[in-house]
């Protein structure tokens, strides 16, 4: 005689894979690789900082509003843990995202600053600093847009019938994402006055 409860397993099993179970299953580990691709770009991005502050406070001393903002900025970044859970809380993951967007108008201001200063456009170190944070900032862009498409995914087998049906059984709720309002207004190039004389290099370069 067959086991009974097997053969209730058996059916729960093929019911839940019928109505998407496996589906939140996969997309939920895909949005949490890509999440992890996100933060390991981000964290690339805010290591640089330091040293690129340190380079241009040799030649631009003087800019220090804007050498302020940069290291606030970061400060900010730092204080913000972006544990797996802030994924799913979206006035957690809105804080994230405006304080990276604040870091991100900061530099934008300190690159645009570093062209009214010839020697330190001429820096080795300052020229190597500045090609890696282009290249992690469009490392960071292809994480987002990966990390997007992943959440996307996900929303859509949570809203859909029947996996809808499955979500609301065992919990799973819509993820928030990165919004496009702010990523408009992030990729803006600030303003600058570039009245200011340049300055010779600090004693020594």
């Amino acid at each position: 005689m067959r086991n009974p409860g097997l053969l209730v397993c058996a059916f729960v099993a093929l019911l839940l894979s019928g109505c998407g179970y496996n589906t939140f299953q996969t997309t939920d580990e895909q949005v949490k690789a890509a999440w992890s691709e996100v933060i390991n770009q981000y964290q690339r991005r805010a290591d640089l900082v330091p040293n690129l502050v340190n380079t241009v406070k040799a030649y631009a001393q003087h800019e220090k509003d804007v050498l302020t903002s940069v290291t606030e900025a970061r400060a900010k970044v730092g204080s913000i843990q972006a544990t797996p859970e802030l994924i799913n809380d979206p006035a957690a993951l809105g804080k994230f995202q405006a304080a990276q967007g604040e870091l991100s108008s900061a530099l934008s201001r300190l690159l645009v600053v570093s062209e009214n200063y010839p020697q330190l456009k001429a820096d080795a170190n300052f020229r190597d600093l500045q090609a890696q944070l282009e290249g992690t900032e469009n490392r960071i862009t292809v994480a987002r847009n990966r990390y997007i498409k992943a959440v996307q995914e996900y929303n859509v087998a949570v809203r859909t019938f029947p996996n809808n049906l499955t979500a609301m059984a065992l919990g799973y709720k819509e993820k928030p994402n990165f919004t496009v309002e702010n990523e408009a207004e992030i990729s803006k190039v600030p303003k600058v006055d570039f009245g200011t004389t340049p300055q010779s290099p600090a004693p020594g370069r």
